[in-house]
């Protein structure tokens, strides 16, 4: 399932402050859809969860991907997760569960949050992939 949703923002022009304000649009849209934010940013030598939320009982792992303007063709953000790094996010998630809330035996998924800038705009364009 695809969620989409705009805000207005300023857009920063270094790709690790892009990063970081991708992170917090991504959280403030899962809070104001009812999750709770229990990590950002957990790190291992192979891998790093960019968010972990939950909602219910369901643990959700949140990969975060931007774009500073929206390309045509094949350059979505959400595109740049590949299977290498779709196992990284797992293996790291699996090593969270474990490690950070002492057992596996969660119901858990892991999902995308595209965010795309509009720098004319100062508008943000977000898609939620759920369950991926």
């Amino acid at each position: 399932m695809i969620l989409a949703s705009k805000l207005l923002i300023l857009i920063p022009m270094d790709s690790k402050e892009l990063g970081f304000l991708a992170e917090n649009i991504a959280a403030r849209y899962l809070e104001g859809r009812g999750y709770e934010i229990i990590a950002k940013n957990y790190r291992k030598p192979w891998g790093e969860l960019d968010m972990v939320a939950r909602i219910g009982e369901r643990i959700v792992f949140v990969e975060v991907k931007a774009n500073r303007r929206e390309f045509r063709g094949d350059f979505n953000p959400e595109i740049r997760v590949d299977s290498k790094k779709a196992y990284k996010i797992k293996r790291t998630a699996e090593l969270f569960l474990e490690q950070e809330l002492g057992s596996a035996d969660f119901d858990w998924q892991i999902d995308i949050i595209a965010v795309t800038f509009d720098i004319q705009g100062k508008k943000a364009k977000i898609r939620h992939f759920k369950d991926v």
